[in-house]
C-alpha cells in the first residue's frame, strides 16, 4: 500500500503524477493540497490569507470561517474533482472525498495558537485542528470495491464542524490506520534540501533516528512537514520518500529513490 501526497504548489505536475499511478500495481491512496490555488482564490476575493507563527517556531495559517469557506472552494472543489477527473481519464477509478465526508478524517479543534505579539504571548482561536482518526471503514468499503479514495481537506470536528489541517497530518493518521509501507511525498523542490535556496544541495538520504535534527534546522512549511513525517515512523512507517513533483514521471521517479530517501 502506497500513499501518495500530491503538495498544493502551482508547479507541481498532476497529469504527469496520475498518469504514473496509472501503471501501478500496488494499491495507494491519494492525499491532495491546494494552497496555491486557496491563495489566488483568497486574493481574487479579496480575503487575503494571514499566516500565524506559533512560538515553538510552527507557521499555520489562520483559519476563520471566510477562510473555511475559501478551502471548501479550492481544496474539496477545484483542486480535487480535477484530480478525480484525470484519474477517470487515466483508468483510474477515483472517488474524491474531504474529511467531512462519511467523517473520513475525525479531529479535534485546537484550544488555540500561542504566538508573539507585541513581545507578548497571545491566545489566538480558529477553525484549525488535528486530526485523529480515519473512518478505516468507509476507506475499505470502497477499495474492497475497486475505488481509489482521493482526500483532501477541510476535515470534522468533534463538534461536527469543518476545521483546517495540514495535509501531512491527514497523511500520518491515515499511515497509522491502513499501515502503508511508503509514503511519497511530491513538492516544489527535488527534495529536502541543505539549502533552501540551493536545489543543488538535496540530502539523498536520511536516517529515521535523525529526522529531530533535521526538523530542528529547517524553517517554516518544512518544519512543520519534518515533524509529520517523524512522526510517521513513531507508526512505524517503513520508507517516506520527498520527492520532485514538478518532473515528467514524479511517482516513478520516486519510487527509483529519486528525491530524498527516508527509512
Amino acid at each position: 500500500m502506497i500513499i501518495v501526497k500530491i503538495g498544493g504548489g502551482s508547479r507541481i505536475n498532476v497529469k504527469g503524477i496520475i498518469v504514473d499511478l496509472a501503471a501501478l500495481d500496488e494499491e495507494f491512496i491519494i492525499v491532495h493540497g491546494a494552497n496555491a490555488l486557496r491563495d489566488k482564490l483568497a486574493e481574487d476575493l479579496g480575503q487575503p490569507k494571514q499566516v500565524l507563527t506559533s512560538v515553538k517556531g510552527y507557521n499555520s495559517v489562520y483559519s476563520d470561517e471566510k477562510l473555511i469557506d475559501v478551502m471548501m472552494m479550492a481544496y474539496a472543489g477545484l483542486r480535487n474533482k480535477r484530480i478525480v477527473e484525470l484519474c477517470q481519464q487515466n483508468g483510474i477509478n477515483a472517488v474524491g472525498l474531504t474529511g467531512l465526508d462519511g467523517k473520513t478524517v475525525l479531529g479535534q479543534r485546537n484550544q488555540g495558537i500561542r504566538v508573539y505579539e507585541n513581545k507578548k504571548q497571545k491566545l489566538i482561536r480558529d477553525f484549525s485542528g488535528k486530526p485523529q482518526s480515519i473512518n478505516k471503514d468507509l476507506l475499505t468499503l470502497l477499495m474492497g470495491n475497486g475505488y481509489v479514495p482521493v482526500i483532501t481537506v477541510p476535515i470534522i470536528d468533534e463538534l461536527n464542524c469543518a476545521i483546517n489541517t495540514e495535509n501531512d497530518d491527514v497523511v500520518r493518521v491515515l499511515q497509522a490506520a491502513i499501515k502503508a509501507d511508503t509514503i511519497i511525498n511530491l513538492i516544489e523542490a527535488p527534495g529536502f534540501l541543505k539549502d533552501p535556496e540551493d536545489e543543488g544541495s538535496l540530502i539523498p538520504a536520511i536516517a529515521a533516528t535523525d529526522l529531530e535534527v533535521h526538523e530542528a534546522r529547517a524553517d517554516g512549511r518544512m518544519k512543520r512537514k519534518m515533524m509529520a513525517i517523524r512522526r510517521l515512523f513513531e507508526h512505524r512507517a517503513s520508507r517516506v520518500i520527498i520527492a520532485d513533483g514538478r518532473s515528467e514521471h514524479p511517482v516513478s521517479d520516486a519510487l527509483k529513490g529519486k528525491g530524498t530517501v527516508i527509512q
